[in-house]
């Protein structure tokens, strides 16, 4: 027997073990989530959200319910796999972007289109307002716990772009298909890629760069590996976000107790929204300080009139995605425009 399929029957096995797994008669019972991610411990995320969510979860249970966090791929696969390990009870819970699949949520992906972003908080409430609109099915195998985006992403290059002329040739890595083709629209290389894998692509020479916040650079070593960091000029300072998607199977949900249950829902979806989005914003702010410790680093402001040209040529991007998500059944057109106002009306919580 193929020993991925063994191994994914065990971890499933063990999952389900955990959540049956009752003390002795009378006494309340105890359960423990299996938490599987991409990201090492030390990146921002976790130690800024996913570790204090699954301490304030033991909490407010009275430590009935606990979270164990696996990180960095321990419970094996790749991180394209983690939304088929949440789906299928491989974990309990996982934290990803649909993005690592091309095309396997596109419903999230008028978020990810060039230049509807702002900025975390007002794209995270917004994303609230979008669920309940348009992501039943899409989320309809798994338990949603929470959807939110990060503050942005920006060019971290080797060489630096100062003027999207500067781009032509050069290969970037980005996150999702939308960012993919978005580089490709300003003359860029796109290439898709998960985030373990960057240090070696940068190292190696397989790409000049990537699309990323500031947050993510010391997971990555960017501040190490490029030179240049280039933001945008006006009131939209990023290129860009990715959704990402807290996600619980289903079963694992409904099997708890009901008070535990309260507790899940207590601390996910608008409940912790606002608090999400706001810490993605907050953790910008040591992770640039990062970049900034190493002197070879350089930041730069791409002038208005060169992002006026990138907001031009990304256009097609549009027109692609319209056409991709038509032939599954989706207004494309009228799900941008409900994205777009969707983040304006939150952008006064900014």
């Amino acid at each position: 027997m193929n020993q991925n399929i063994v191994k994914s029957a065990a971890l499933a096995g063990a999952a389900i073990a955990a959540l049956t797994l009752s003390a002795a008669p009378g006494m309340a019972q105890e359960v423990t989530l299996r938490m599987h991610t991409f990201i090492p411990p030390v990146a921002n995320p976790g130690k800024t959200f996913l570790t204090p969510w699954a301490a304030k979860i033991e909490k407010d249970s009275g430590g009935r319910l606990k979270i164990q966090p696996f990180w960095a791929m321990q419970l094996g696969g790749k991180a394209p796999q983690l939304l088929d390990q949440a789906r299928d009870g491989v974990v309990d819970i996982v934290w990803t972007l649909p993005g690592f699949s091309a095309g396997r949520m596109p419903e999230v992906e008028p978020f990810e289109l060039p230049f509807v972003h702002k900025d975390a908080l007002s794209t995270t409430l917004a994303l609230q307002d979008f669920q309940d609109k348009y992501l039943g099915k899409a989320l309809g195998a798994y338990h949603p716990l929470l959807l939110h985006s990060h503050d942005g992403f920006l060019f971290q290059t080797k060489e630096p772009v100062l003027k999207m002329a500067d781009l032509k040739g050069m290969k970037l890595r980005a996150a999702s298909r939308g960012g993919v083709w978005l580089l490709e629209s300003l003359g860029a290389v796109g290439v898709g890629m998960p985030l373990p894998r960057i240090p070696a692509a940068l190292s190696k020479g397989v790409i000049d760069g990537v699309t990323l916040p500031f947050e993510i650079a010391p997971a990555v070593k960017t501040q190490d590996l490029v030179n240049h960091f280039s933001t945008l000029a006006g009131a939209q300072p990023r290129l860009g976000t990715n959704v990402f998607t807290f996600l619980m199977n289903k079963a694992s949900y409904d099997k708890l107790p009901p008070d535990l249950q309260k507790v899940l829902d207590d601390n996910s979806g608008r409940a912790i929204a606002k608090a999400a989005g706001q810490n993605w914003r907050d953790i910008e702010t040591p992770g640039r300080n990062v970049v900034a410790s190493k002197d070879k680093n350089k930041f730069h402001v791409i002038p208005a009139a060169e992002v006026d040209k990138m907001k031009a040529a990304s256009q097609p991007v549009f027109d692609r995605w319209y056409e991709e998500v038509g032939k599954r059944g989706l207004d494309g057109p009228t799900m941008v425009i409900d994205a777009l106002d969707m983040i304006e009306k939150h952008s006064g919580n900014s």
